[in-house]
């Protein structure tokens, strides 16, 4: 099992608001000037309005508590507002947000006292400004929206632009990316109306961080590129500079080391030369980490032995304590630990003189990981349960409670403890599936990349110990807990409207959550765990809540595995369930091969042998390509290998089960390969010749009920929709043909249509669509198609999330006959698991669809021969298996594309 250690970098600088920067202008002498209060207070804010402009905001501090001194005792009121105003912007700019809203706070009461309206703006985005960057979403905006209509009562276009600019960073933060967009364009037009080049770049950069988050980087990458032109045009070299950092950031996160290197070491001299020494020593960091990803360890080192000084010059405490934990974290990967102790000790001793707590947290986990790599298990333990105290204590589960829980399961495991290995991974799993439960599309994939191999390690250890009743328990809830991810990820509806009002709000919080953890580590307060650990707590309640009031949907929300008899339940009878499993990326354990074999009224069965995972990686994707092109004649040896592998191990176990059926429960890109094709060089035959099979998402604890299902054979069919685009003209043939062999409906070309589609389907427990369906991610630009749609005439198409309203309570199967799905390096089968998991959630019981589109005349042939075999008694998953067997000496291209997914009588 991988330790893991807990890193902490300093933060990427994003220009997200206008910020108050004009072009340089060159210092003036105070030294010989008139006594006058009043001439000395002009000359101190016109000062600091320099010392603002050229973001020197501890000199601009101490020139505006100057300024406001003599501006009180003067009693002028206007410019006692202004300095105000100017030590707001600074100590927001240096971190110290509550001295920030105090004299924002008191800039705005004065403002409004004298009715200046546009210096009554300025502090209201000041606040909003404030409040958003601690988290406090709903009380920021509730400023912007008290500042924008006051801005268009002014003419205050500048400060508009501040508000829309807000509004559309509160629309980012919480997910809302399209709401954000608008709001970031309308800025963006104004920007160009007022003739403002440096906000215009502003807004430009904010729509960059927009599609960098959304996981579009090279659409950041040119909206960064045309900000960055702006700001060389308008001689901003603080804001050059900042897009140069961001422009870095995004090169970074697409993996592109040495481009994201040019543009930090580009980014240095500026602020070398601007004296920015805060962001100076932020770019050294983000340097380092560069170095230290591409191998370079000492380069890196020297780089964050070059930040340490600049932070602690500038007494940034915060980057101190980061800075000191990420070089600790250097020395343990270059297996110096005592080194490595050395500097987690001084950042522990910065965090705890800061009072940050979350820092203090993750660097006592780090030293337990040290402790427990030299051998010291009670040290360890000793560090990771003050490490677990404190985490819970500040709120910050999310980023580490799972972290260290599971450190404590793998020294009790190293130490042959194994009960109190369990215990501890086992709550490990179930809090990292309540983060990724909540998190946004565009961070799920990092923080699965950092997190996948927690229930891995928990279900490969449960093996070990001879546990395979909970380990393929803890297996199926991993697997379950994808299938709703992905009806998340794709905002999927349910048919409950009160349930879904309270799950969208729980999603919202959980969105909330994770802006709030983004922001522990570089502005921890007590404030904002306390704020933590209230939203946590009432989500918990929520979704406790949902998941009793709606049964339908609590899988969204189950986090431990439910009762094994529940599931073994809803197997049907003499059906033997396979699920292989591959368990891979654990620290000092080798890749594994797990084939779980599940049925009714026996134990779970488990076999495991080491695997080559990058071998057999290889192996399914040059298959799934042979498989899918009509004139692949070389997959024989792949065919026997993958069942040598994935069914050889079982054989014997499955023959004396005697099987009407088998059922699979396949994973990751498995979801790409029909086993029916399998085939054993030993008894020369395919898998589907020796068994019917069909597939299942998951195992359900929530048995159907199917007293209330019909038996009835009445079919809705829908064909060729839209012959112009590409024609399906088998698919057109099929539909009539099925509706002469059933008692039917049917409508082809213009006539299937989507309105008919959602009118119809609830009164027929056959729905067959012989037309396109485009389910692989980026869309079917050959079909002119977005993911997870359905064509129907007129080019209309239907998004799967909507399938739950369509009320398919007694659909006994829907056919989506001509689909697509496509693997590439990253797939998952996500794509084609989700589409059956939604339309089951819906109602259905079964749905057949196709891993390829195939010929179009030979599918059509299967499918007539499949409503044949069903008329003539059979359960689905046999009469499906006859149609395919009929064609086997055929390539499989042509016959096993077609799949049905859930019940197969």
């Amino acid at each position: 099992m991988k330790r893991i250690i807990i890193t902490s970098l300093i933060g990427i600088t994003t220009l997200t608001t206008t910020p108050l920067i004009l072009p340089l202008l060159p210092q003036r002498s105070y030294a010989q000037t008139s006594n006058s209060q009043a001439e000395k207070l002009e000359q101190l804010l016109f000062l600091a309005r320099q010392q603002t402009r050229q973001y020197q905001s501890q000199e601009a501090v101490e020139t505006l508590k100057q300024a406001l001194a003599i501006a009180r005792k003067i009693k002028n009121r206007e410019k006692e507002a202004d300095a105000n105003l100017g030590l707001g912007i600074n100590y927001r700019r240096i971190g110290n947000p509550q001295e920030a809203l105090k004299f924002y706070n008191e800039a705005l009461m004065i403002f409004r006292e004298l009715v200046n309206r546009s210096g009554e703006v300025a502090a209201l985005n000041g606040i909003g400004d404030i409040y958003r960057n601690i988290g406090q979403l709903q009380k920021a905006l509730g400023y912007y929206q008290q500042a924008l209509p006051i801005t268009k009562e002014v003419g205050a276009r500048t400060r508009e632009i501040d508000a829309l600019s807000g509004i559309g960073e509160i629309h980012r933060n919480i997910g809302q990316t399209q709401n954000a967009l608008e709001y970031f364009q309308q800025a963006l037009s104004i920007t160009k109306e007022v003739g403002d080049r440096s906000g215009e770049a502003d807004s430009l950069n904010s729509i960059g961080v927009v599609y960098r988050n959304i996981g579009q980087p090279q659409k950041a990458l040119e909206y960064y590129q045309q900000a960055l032109r702006i700001k060389r045009e308008v001689r901003d070299i603080s804001g050059f500079a900042a897009i140069l950092h961001n422009i870095g950031a995004v090169y970074y996160s697409i993996s592109q080391r040495g481009m994201a290197l040019e543009y930090y070491q580009k980014a240095l001299p500026i602020w070398q030369e601007v004296g920015d020494r805060s962001m100076e020593a932020i770019t050294f960091s983000s340097i380092a980490v560069v170095y230290s990803d591409i191998g370079q360890p000492q380069k890196a080192l020297e780089y964050y032995q070059q930040a340490l000084p600049i932070l602690q010059e500038v007494s940034h405490r915060l980057g101190e304590a980061m800075t000191l934990n990420n070089i600790g974290d250097l020395y343990r990967r270059i297996d110096q630990p005592q080194k490595a102790l050395e500097y987690y000790q001084k950042a522990l001793s910065v965090s705890q003189e800061f009072g940050y707590r979350s820092g203090e947290a993750f660097t006592l986990n780090n030293i337990g990981v040290v402790y427990h790599s030299i051998g010291k298990p009670q040290k360890a333990l000793e560090y990771y349960h003050k490490a677990s105290l404190i985490g819970q204590q500040v709120g910050n589960q999310a980023l580490l409670a799972a972290a260290t829980l599971s450190n404590i399961g793998a020294v009790y495991r190293d130490n042959n403890q194994p009960e109190k290995a369990i215990e501890n991974l086992e709550q490990s799993v179930e809090i990292t599936l309540k983060v990724r439960a909540g998190l946004k599309k565009e961070n799920r994939k990092f923080f699965l990349e950092g997190n996948s191999n927690t229930a891995i390690g928990l279900v490969d250890f449960l093996i070990d110990q001879n546990k395979p009743d909970a380990a393929w328990q803890w297996y199926n809830l991993a697997t379950t807990f994808d299938l709703a991810d992905y009806t998340r990820l794709i905002n999927a509806k349910v048919k409950n409207s009160e349930a879904q009002t309270q799950i969208n709000q729980w999603q919202q919080n959980n969105q909330q959550l994770q802006f709030l953890y983004s922001k522990v580590e570089d502005e921890w307060s007590p404030q904002l765990s306390e704020q933590i650990n209230q939203l946590q707590a009432e989500n918990s309640q929520l979704a406790e809540k949902i998941s009793k009031e709606y049964p339908e949907v609590a899988e969204l929300f189950e986090f431990k595995p439910e009762d094994i008899d529940k599931l073994k339940a809803n197997i049907a009878p003499d059906t033997v369930v396979i699920q292989p499993a591959l368990l891979k990326g654990i620290t000092n354990v080798p890749d594994s091969i797990v084939i779980f074999l599940v049925t009714r009224d026996k134990p779970v069965l488990v076999k495991k042998f080491p695997i080559d995972t990058k071998e057999f990686d290889s192996i399914l994707t040059e298959y799934r390509a042979q498989l899918e092109n009509p004139n692949a004649d070389d997959f024989a040896a792949n065919q026997e290998t993958l069942y040598d592998y994935l069914i050889r191990p079982m054989e014997a176990e499955i023959a004396a089960y005697s099987p009407k059926q088998i059922a699979i429960i396949a994973t990751d890109k498995l979801r790409y390969i029909p086993f029916e094709t399998l085939y054993d060089n030993q008894a020369n035959e395919y898998l589907i010749e020796k068994y019917p099979i069909h597939y299942l998402t998951r195992i359900s604890s929530r048995i159907k009920q199917q007293e209330n299902k019909t038996q009835s054979m009445k079919v809705l069919a829908f064909g060729n929709p839209q012959p112009t685009k590409v024609d399906l003209a088998g698919a057109e043939d099929e539909a009539k043909i099925i509706a002469k062999q059933l008692p039917n409906k049917h409508y082809i070309r213009e006539e299937a249509t989507l309105p008919r589609f959602k009118n119809e389907s609830l009164g027929f427990p056959l729905v067959h669509l012989a037309t396109h369906g485009c389910f692989q991610t980026d869309g079917c630009p050959g079909v002119g198609l977005e993911e997870n749609t359905i064509l129907f005439a007129n080019g209309k198409t239907f998004n799967i999330r909507d399938a739950a309203l369509l009320g398919l309570e007694n659909t006994d199967l829907i056919v989506l006959s001509a689909c697509q799905t496509a693997m590439k390096a990253d797939s998952n089968g996500e794509e084609i698991a989700g589409v059956a998991y939604l339309f089951e959630r819906a109602g259905a019981d079964a749905v057949i669809a196709s891993l390829w589109n195939a010929e179009d005349e030979m599918t059509k042939d299967i499918m007539v021969k499949f409503y044949q075999n069903l008329q003539q008694g059979m359960t689905k998953v046999e009469a499906l298996r006859q149609a395919k067997l009929s064609y086997k000496d055929e390539r499989p291209f042509y016959w096993s594309p077609l799949i049905l997914i859930g019940d197969g009588e």
